[in-house]
């Protein structure tokens, strides 16, 4: 059973290579999963989808609120592994790869967008999947200055008593700063400054100096992620647009609207948004033509993860509904749609403009907007 997970490889040109990376002894330091074009290495090492044991119980503590459920996962899905080369050595470009900054749903963390980032990645992409320290995953971790010792983020339910709104509010905004930290941390390394990896991985990291465009910068995320990534777009001019995967627009206060100016792409699901929430990714279109929102029809909010492809009854049981569209069409519609979008904003030399008409709500399942009158599932 344990092999149950199929995680696709992704299908653009260039094999896929990752590592993990943590800088800093403190939560205010930086914790990701860094996926990026790689050489096509002999036997390499494929690394494991959910890392460590503890994600097991952040994922049964809280997806399914009980604690037995642990074991449960650890034999299920524990051996699963992403169809990526371990610190596979870097690919080097010299024009540099575009950078996307991802920043994950609630109760989730930085591996379980494996499906998206590895094909983003192969399309020629340095993907860097954050763990958040906001206590919204699942849990994680950060490394103390003391050897060996580990200090864990556990999950935080919103605090009996208080408005959930300003609970959640606080969280997008530390998101969204941890998201300009990443970036943060990409130009220290262009500009030649020496990055400690506490994870002591064997990929150097200095390997990125001069590999990355960091003119053509763009964040992403789904769902609490996908409203950190415009929230991000704020307070960071140097990411120039941003891939909302079915975003929760419940956090983001009013006020930051009129300050959102530069273009997102809202790649929805069908059973997921509320009218409320699209009229909000209106607002922003309106302020901007290049905004789109477009519906993957078949689709359900877990569809944007790697959720979709566990097969079995046992795990639609644990992890919610499925849709009704193949997990492999929902994935080509959504990287194909997010590459025209950053081809166009991030004016890269390529030929994603192919899948210019997604942008539009044009081809197979996929429509503009929001139909909420219509429903395939």
């Amino acid at each position: 059973m344990g092999g149950m997970l199929a995680l696709p490889r992704g299908k653009g040109p260039h094999h896929v290579g990752c590592t993990d990376v943590m800088v800093g002894h403190t939560r205010q330091g930086l914790f990701l999963r860094l996926f990026y074009p790689c050489l096509l290495q002999a036997g390499a090492t494929e690394p494991l989808w959910i890392p460590r044991s503890e994600y097991c119980s952040g994922l049964a503590d809280f997806t399914l609120r009980r604690r037995w459920c642990s074991a449960l996962l650890s034999i299920t899905i524990g051996s699963c592994r992403v169809p990526v080369s371990w610190n596979g050595p870097f690919k080097p470009c010299s024009s540099g790869y575009p950078l996307i900054i991802f920043s994950h749903g609630l109760r989730a963390f930085r591996t379980l967008y494996s499906s998206v980032c590895t094909e983003l990645a192969s399309w020629g992409f340095v993907v860097a999947a954050l763990e958040h320290r906001d206590h919204s995953a699942a849990t994680t971790y950060f490394c103390t200055a003391e050897a060996g010792r580990e200090e864990w983020i556990p999950f935080q339910q919103v605090p009996q008593g208080q408005k959930e709104f300003y609970f959640r509010n606080k969280q997008v905004h530390q998101r969204a700063e941890e998201c300009v930290r990443a970036l943060r941390l990409f130009e220290d390394i262009a500009g030649g400054k020496s990055v400690l990896n506490i994870l002591h991985q064997d990929l150097d990291l200095s390997v990125l100096k001069g590999n990355v465009d960091l003119a053509k910068v763009a964040v992403m995320g789904h769902s609490f992620g996908g409203v950190t990534a415009v929230l991000a777009l704020v307070k960071e001019p140097s990411f120039r647009c941003a891939v909302a995967l079915d975003a929760w627009m419940f956090p983001l206060e009013n006020v930051l609207y009129p300050e959102v100016s530069k273009p997102v792409l809202f790649i929805n699901t069908e059973k997921f948004q509320t009218p409320e929430s699209v009229a909000k990714m209106k607002r922003l279109s309106s302020r901007n033509s290049q905004t789109k929102i477009i519906t993957v029809l078949g689709t359900v909010h877990e569809s944007q993860t790697d959720f979709a492809f566990l097969p079995g009854k046992l795990i639609s049981r644990i992890f919610g509904a499925r849709g009704t569209l193949d997990p492999n069409k929902a994935l080509a519609i959504t990287s194909q749609a997010a590459l025209a979008f950053l081809q166009r904003h991030l004016n890269l030399e390529e030929e994603f403009d192919q899948w210019d008409d997604l942008l539009e709500g044009v081809g197979d399942s996929v429509v503009p907007e929001a139909p909420f009158c219509r429903s395939n599932l």
